[in-house]
């Protein structure tokens, strides 16, 4: 695939992850399930075992995006590990995707945790366990986690 041609699947795919993001909510998730019907490499399990990773983990905003979370399970899915290597090196090409997404998100969001994003987005925090900050954050985050799950799946889509 060219260059060029990786670009355009990019840009669908950030359409695609975007929409996904905002009928759907679950950034891991939306990001996978994209690059999945996009470029394939994700399997159904790897989908639904990603969905606890949103807004930082147990949506406590503590851990990483769940977009960006995604990602590296995207990247990894394809560079990473598997079981029966476990014993055969570190695999540093993967771990060079992975940073390489991570300083590309930091630079691009201002932060990399859930609660960064929100302060970033918001101006605030929010506390994702109690249904009326939920709400509050729903609210005022508008599209912009939806941007950065389109943002993640395309630049991975590109990576790919």
């Amino acid at each position: 695939m060219t260059d060029d041609q990786k670009r355009e699947l990019g840009k669908r795919a950030y359409e695609k992850a975007k929409k996904y993001e905002l009928d759907y909510g679950c950034c891991p998730q939306c990001v996978l399930a994209t690059v999945q019907e996009t470029v394939g490499i994700i399997d159904d399990q790897t989908v639904k075992a990603s969905h606890g990773l949103s807004g930082g983990g147990g949506l406590i905003g503590e851990g990483v995006c769940g977009a960006l979370s995604g990602g590296l399970l995207a990247l990894s899915a394809k560079y990473g590990r598997d079981r029966n290597n476990l014993d055969k090196g570190r695999y540093m090409n993967n771990f060079k995707k992975a940073k390489d997404l991570t300083e590309r998100f930091r630079g691009e969001f201002g932060g990399v945790t859930c609660r960064e994003l929100q302060q970033q987005f918001t101006g605030r925090t929010f506390d994702m366990w109690n249904a009326a900050e939920y709400k509050a954050f729903d609210s005022a985050r508008g599209n912009k986690c939806a941007h950065a799950t389109g943002t993640v799946t395309q630049w991975v889509v590109e990576m790919l």
